[in-house]
This record gives structure tokens, sequence and C-alpha cells, in this order.
């Protein structure tokens, strides 16, 4: 018995370091465990940490970014708003010198229809004057004015379709050689110069006295040295001059062919 309760004490005395080093290695893997968790740990953390702060940085660029479109975006409307000032000035401009431009067509039809109507002075050797054209109807005035209100508008088409209709409506109208000088200049502003030239010699063919005939000699001019036929354009330069030397256009004709010599 004693033989065999010091077999057991010294068994067991064997069998301490045992589970101590079995122990100590638990508690290693135990330790090893725990660091690799606060590892893991402090790794999701620092990752969490570094993904706002790109954040942070692109929110930060992104506003260094807005503000830079914000600056832009005053300093564009700072030049619309200074823009649409010159435009309101440039406005009142053409509307002022539109209204000019109409009074100056009204003050000018009603000065060569005084001139056309005017009887010549009296004398006693010469027999009665034949009756001159009579003033234009309100109806024809009215229709006349509508027409010319779309050329000065830019309505080309529809002026020359309003002044063809005039002169089917009024063909004797003491407005009528207007009317067809109007239809050139809406051809021309067209840019139909060939369609202009015709209908400006229609002119020149139906009232070759009309005032408006060395106007329409210039405009037939004008159109041939834009489609690039300068030799015509001199001649009717030249022809204007010697049908109508005291016209003003015939002054404007003189002035281009200076003009032309010069270059």
């Amino acid at each position: 018995m004693r033989r065999l309760a010091l077999f057991v004490l010294l068994a067991a005395a064997a069998a301490a370091p045992a589970r101590a080093q079995l122990f100590d290695d638990n508690e290693a893997r135990r330790r090893v465990e725990l660091l690799r968790q606060q590892v893991e740990a402090y790794k999701k953390t620092t990752e969490e940490r570094l993904a706002k702060a790109e954040a942070t940085a692109q929110s930060a660029a992104d506003r260094s970014a807005l503000l830079d479109l914000a600056s832009q975006i005053e300093t564009l409307r700072g030049e619309i708003a200074k823009m649409r000032g010159q435009l309101e000035v440039i406005a009142n401009q053409a509307e002022t010198a539109e209204a000019r431009q109409k009074q100056l067509y009204l003050d000018i039809d009603t000065r060569l229809r005084k001139l056309e109507t005017a009887p010549p002075p009296a004398a006693e050797t010469k027999p009665p004057a034949p009756a001159a054209e009579s003033e234009p109807s309100p109806g024809e005035a009215k229709a006349y004015q509508a027409a010319l209100d779309q050329f000065k508008l830019g309505n080309y088409s529809l002026a020359v379709a309003a002044m063809q209709g005039f002169l089917v409506t009024y063909p004797n109208s003491s407005l009528a050689a207007n009317a067809q000088y109007w239809i050139g200049m809406a051809h021309s502003g067209q840019r139909d110069y060939k369609s202009a030239i015709a209908a400006q010699r229609k002119l020149l063919t139906g009232w070759p006295d009309s005032p408006k005939a060395p106007d329409a000699m210039l405009s037939i001019a004008s159109a041939q040295e834009t489609m690039g036929d300068r030799a015509s354009a001199r001649k009717t330069l030249e022809e204007l001059i010697a049908k109508y030397p005291a016209s003003s256009s015939a002054a404007s004709a003189k002035q281009r062919l200076a003009a032309a010599k010069a270059r």
C-alpha cells in the first residue's frame, strides 16, 4: 500500500508540470486570439477613419469646386445683366430709329404726292394742263402703309405679296410706282437679286417719270454689284447719272463710281 501511495504521489507530481504546460499553451492561444481581435478591431477602426477622412477631403474638394462654380455663375449673371442692359439700349435706339424712318417715309410720300398733284403755273399762252393724279383714297393709303410696314419689320415675303396685292387692287394709284419699288427692295432683302432687278426694271418701264425711278436704277446697280457683275453695275450708274442728273440717287451714283475708280 505504501508503495502504491508513493507511486500515486510520484505520478501526480509528474503530471503537474504537464498540466501547467497545457495551461500555458491555452493561455498563449487565448492571448494570441485576443491580440488578433484587437488588431482586427484596430484595422477596422483605422479603415473607417481613413474612409471618413477621404470623404471629408472629397467633401472639401466638392465644396471648393462648388464655390468656384458659384463664383463663375455669379460672374456670368453679371455679364448677362450687362448684356441685357446693352440690348435694352440697342432696342430703344432701334425703336427710335424705326419711328424716325417711318416718319421719314411718310414725309417723303406726302411731299411726293403734293408735287405730283400740284398744278403747273398758269400761263395765258399755254393750254390747260391735264388733270393731275388724284390723292390716294384712305383705303389706298391704308393698304400701302400696311404693306410698307411688313417691309420695315423684315417680313419681306409678306411685303412682296402685300405690295403686289396693292397693285392689283389699285393699279392707277399715285402710290403704284412706290409699291413696285418696295417689291424690288423686298426681293433684295431676301437676297433674290435677279427678282429684285426685274422688279425695278418693271418700275422703269411702267413709271419712267416717277421720283422712284432714279432710286430703282440705284437699286439695280447695287444688286448687280452684289452679284459680282461690276461692269453692269457701272453701266447702270452711268445711265442713272445721264437720265436723272438732278436726283439724289445720281449724286450717290457719282460717289460710287469715284470710289470704284479709287480701288
